[in-house]
């Protein structure tokens, strides 16, 4: 079992990198918060990884914290989520928002990521709250949700960087305009004043 590649990074892409492990390239799916924390082309990186073996394709995905590996293995073990899905949920919501919809039982906030449905956001909750320690629900409800204008700006963010803006580039951007932004802006009116400032 592949447990972790230590190597040189030679592609990355906010859904997937490929590491130079002794002259053997690695291609693994990554979620967007990991994306966050790679380094730079060339550079040496150290990658945790979860491999997934089916009868047509041999898979891995790979993670920059063990956090984030240990939460896509609870996803995983859902009834329902996939690999596919448990990295669009990673990639959709940080570690610590995760634990903080599963802990308040907001469905709507789980139900707002592509690919999960008003019932499968439900049996997250349902099954995440059993797999997830007290102590991970307590500190999920003392840091709280972040308000919905947070929310929209780190949705904004994640939306540039797949969109191709280097992340540093990504958060300037987002930054720039948080002041400018009502509580009641949606995504693409957030996204439509980042953009707007970059012409």
């Amino acid at each position: 079992m592949i447990v972790f590649l230590d190597g040189v990074l030679e592609e990355k892409e906010p859904t997937r990198v490929v590491v130079n492990v002794g002259g053997v390239g690695y291609e693994a799916s990554i979620p967007l918060s990991s994306y966050d924390r790679l380094p730079e082309i060339g550079q040496r990186l150290r990658l945790l990884t979860v491999p997934v073996v089916r009868e047509d394709a041999h898979l891995l995905f790979g993670f920059m914290t063990a956090e984030e590996r240990t939460t896509f293995l609870r996803l995983t073990s859902v009834n329902g989520v996939g690999p596919k899905l448990g990295l669009a949920v990673l990639s959709g919501l940080s570690v610590r928002d995760l634990k903080a919809a599963v802990a308040a039982g907001d469905a709507k906030r789980l139900g707002g990521i592509s690919g999960v449905g008003k019932k499968t956001a439900e049996r997250l909750i349902l099954e995440l709250r059993d797999k997830l320690g007290k102590g991970d629900l307590m500190e999920a409800l003392a840091g709280g949700a972040p308000g919905p204008a947070d929310a929209k700006l780190r949705d904004a963010l994640l939306a540039l960087i797949s969109l191709g803006h280097k992340p540093a580039d990504a958060q300037r951007m987002v930054k720039d305009v948080a002041g400018q932004i009502a509580p009641d802006s949606t995504l693409e009116e957030i996204l439509r004043k980042v953009l707007s400032g970059r012409k």
